[in-house]
């Protein structure tokens, strides 16, 4: 296979001739791939429906929207990169979040190999010549003997079924796809609907200046302190040194982070050791509450307990109002405590302690519907400015259920995993030949710091291209034996967990008919990681491969 030349490829961005690789989505597992595909030869090419590099991030530009990972592995592990870039906070806002993706562009080299603007709708295989044809709005068709889909888990928004949802005069927009130019709050009656991170983060800066705060709560978010931190660049000099050693703990941890759960369990330690336990993370602040708890923390009701009562305590400590606190934090746990991603906080409780603020439980009032000047409830309607719909996505399969790809018995994703997901590795699904996933269904995605699966399952995708090419295999399909053990794999250990005891995101059950069961691989990156080595110890034979 011969590499296409800059000028064939890279000068108008047009694809001419047939790729050995096609990706889908520029973010931050996208052009990992890019970047290492490019490196080992491939004629590869990379399309994206923005105008940029960035993935979420090119979307994310809500206000106060911000990584909840601290920068140190919120980015890519290469030296040549990590050495050279200053990060101005330590949880980086999305600007300075898209200001690395530049950096990342410009040093790697990566856009002359990018196709921006082009949304793809749909794509057919062609047995035959063994090659997909995919089809974009924005380009010509494609060709590539593979397609690599990294769409994330964020990439179809979701807005509820409100009735007069069309209906509003003044400025409505989901989270996901807030205007890019921005829009000011100041002075302002701000709806924020949802709590999940985007919620918090809206309406934390919302109350900074706008007139009215009205927070719809269906169920609290059991957020988190971020503890922010300012940096400089000799800040960011002395942090480096400690880099590596981080880079390097990342897959030995659950979540691909730089720490892991706390090897003890919490119902075997007397309450000031456990206690002890719960300040210190809590006073790290960031994620550490969360995947750096005791280990039997998602396993064990008591255990669980103990850390929500941690929790609630610390919440109602911060705000005034003792009603308003029990909505935010009630006496009985809605769900249990880290079973659906939490938020990371500055100042969101403390909003609740303005006049500005107003927080509407949805399980007491419901939103009837939208009108023209705001939103009707049972106790009347209430008009508002702007509504920032925090409603989430159909997350981890909507973007690949979007596209129209089509198997070879002509069905499409959602009609294939219409009684639930089936994948191998959480790459591949059967019917589908020869198209991949990277940062999808049943992989570690949501449960995973993103630059580590990017990195983890990019470089495992890129060892399986490179046995493809050696073996002159030019066909690779999922076998249904195979993804049905996967599947049963995830099923069994998700019913261990207390993850089924709460609606999330996690499970698709923020989405109404989507079959409700672990998106994600739930076991942690160590064993995804494994369960994949093993798989190319043993010559890809869960795949049909074909010369």
């Amino acid at each position: 296979m011969i590499p296409m030349t800059t000028e064939q490829l890279g000068m108008n961005n047009s694809i001419d001739d047939k790729l050995d690789i096609l990706l889908i989505g520029a973010g931050f597992t996208g052009l990992y791939q890019l970047y290492h595909f490019r490196k080992q030869g491939y004629r590869v090419h990379l399309i994206d429906a923005g105008s940029d590099v960035g993935g979420v991030w090119h979307w994310n530009c809500y206000p106060g929207a911000r990584v909840d990972t601290h920068f140190q592995i919120y980015q890519y592990s290469m030296p040549e990169l990590w050495e050279k870039f200053d990060w101005k906070e330590r949880f980086p806002n999305w600007a300075q979040v898209r200001e690395y993706f530049y950096f990342v562009d410009k040093e790697l080299e990566l856009s002359k190999d990018i196709t921006f603007n082009s949304r793809v709708q749909s794509a057919r295989w062609d047995e035959k010549n063994r090659e997909w044809t995919v089809y974009c709005v924005g380009h010509q068709p494609i060709r590539a003997r593979f397609v690599i889909a990294n769409l994330g888990f964020g990439a179809k928004p979701h807005l509820p079924a409100i009735e007069g949802i069309d209906t509003f005069k003044g400025a409505a927009h989901h989270t996901g796809l807030w205007p890019q130019q921005g829009l000011d709050m100041e002075g302002k009656r701000v709806a924020v609907i949802g709590t999940g991170s985007s919620g918090v983060q809206v309406a934390q800066e919302a109350a900074l200046n706008a007139k009215q705060v009205t927070v719809f709560q269906r169920s609290p978010n059991y957020a988190l302190p971020m503890h922010q931190q300012q940096l400089s660049p000799e800040d960011n000099r002395r942090l480096r040194k400690d880099m590596p050693k981080a880079f390097e703990a990342r897959g030995k941890c659950f979540g691909g982070f730089d720490f892991d759960f706390i090897p003890k369990n919490a119902v075997e330690l007397s309450k000031e050791e456990r206690d002890e336990g719960y300040e210190a993370l809590w006073n790290a602040g960031g994620f550490l509450f969360w995947l750096g708890n005791y280990q039997d923390t998602i396993f064990s009701e008591e255990s669980n307990h103990y850390a929500y009562q941690f929790w609630r305590d610390k919440v109602h400590a911060r705000v005034k109002d003792p009603a308003v606190a029990e909505k935010l934090a009630p006496a009985k746990a809605p769900y249990p405590f880290a079973t659906k991603r939490p938020s990371l906080e500055q100042w969101y409780y403390e909003i609740f302690n303005q006049n500005n603020v107003k927080l509407v439980d949805m399980n007491e009032t419901p939103i009837l519907r939208l009108t023209e000047k705001g939103i009707e409830t049972a106790e009347g309607e209430m008009e508002f400015d702007i509504i920032a719909f925090a409603t989430g996505f159909d997350a981890v399969t909507g973007g690949i259920t979007s596209i129209d790809f089509r198997s070879t018995e002509n069905k499409t994703f959602k009609e294939v995993w219409a009684d639930g997901i089936r994948t191998q590795l959480g790459i591949a699904t059967a019917g589908f030949p020869n198209l991949l996933f990277g940062y999808g269904p049943q992989s570690p995605a949501g449960f995973c710091n993103g630059p580590s699966s990017a990195e983890y399952q990019g470089d495992l995708l890129v060892e399986l291209m490179n046995y493809l090419r050696d073996n002159n295999i030019t066909r690779i399909e999922a076998q249904p034996e195979a993804q049905e053990e996967w599947r049963k794999l995830i099923a069994n250990f998700w019913e261990t967990t207390l993850f089924p005891r709460a609606k999330s995101w996690y499970a698709g059950a923020n989405i109404p008919g989507k079959k409700v069961e672990s998106l994600n691989f739930p076991l942690g990156l160590p064993t995804y990681i494994s369960k994949f080595k093993e798989s190319a110890n043993q010559g890809y034979t869960d795949f049909a491969l074909s010369k």
